[in-house]
């Protein structure tokens, strides 16, 4: 037996919970707004300093995770030739659509998935040529469904009995606005200052999804963004053969 496993404690269970650190680490450094050290990384992970450097070493081996000259974490190149792979026609799709909109309406336009009961992450995003003010939402940032437009948007779609946990009577309540209108809103929930509006966009085959976009503020009513938003959701399906 590993000196470092328990008595009694199956050495698939401890093979588990150290994939599961490790991803959960890419998770931290997708998510973070900045490049972290890895006491950062530990604290997060609730684990030693030791652990997380162990962590780190087999993730840099692979190409997952990168240091830069200050010694902070950051994600690794490698981890654009996995992410190619992912939901690749989706994305491709998707792309042109997203391209469209963030330049008629000069804001950042993306497609989120659902990724777990709780979580949606952004699946591929696209910023304006031209704006004063751009938002970055790069792929893999995951947030709540609970909060931000493309969480509830995803809500929306989705039958009560799949809803988190977290889920309020609040939240009910304005989903069951969102359902009615067809978009969702939000202002300040995932990040401070911004606003979003996104609709839901259903596809065989794939998780749940919405088609949001993010900017400081909206010169355009939120209604009629949200055509907009309409109209490339169904785009997206006939390019996808839905």
């Amino acid at each position: 037996m590993a000196a470092d496993t328990p008595a009694g404690t199956p050495a698939t269970q401890t093979g588990s919970q150290t994939l599961s650190r490790g991803i959960r680490l890419l998770e931290i450094l997708a998510a973070a707004d900045r490049n972290l050290t890895i006491d950062e990384l530990a604290a997060e992970l609730g684990v030693h300093r030791s652990v997380a450097y162990r962590l780190l070493r087999t993730l840099e081996d692979h190409g997952l995770v990168a240091r830069d000259s200050a010694g902070r974490v950051t994600l690794g190149t490698g981890l654009a030739a996995l992410a190619s792979g992912v939901a690749r026609d989706l994305q491709q799709v998707a792309l042109p659509e997203l391209t469209d909109v963030a330049n008629e309406l000069g804001m950042t336009c993306l497609l989120a998935v659902q990724v777990d009961a709780d979580e949606a992450a952004t699946l591929v995003s696209a910023a304006p040529r031209q704006s004063m003010a751009v938002v970055s939402y790069r792929p893999g940032h995951r947030h709540p469904l609970t909060r931000g437009g493309p969480g509830k948007a995803i809500l929306a779609s989705l039958p009560d009995v799949a809803w988190p946990d977290a889920a309020t009577t609040a939240l009910r309540s304005e989903i069951a606005v969102t359902r009615e209108r067809g978009y969702a809103v939000s202002h300040d929930e995932v990040v401070p200052s911004l606003r979003s509006v996104a609709v839901p966009l259903t596809l065989p085959g794939q998780p749940a999804a919405s088609i949001a976009v993010i900017h400081v503020s909206f010169a355009q009513a939120e209604a009629e963004i949200a055509s907009r938003l309409v109209a490339a959701a169904a785009a997206v399906r006939r390019a996808y053969g839905a």
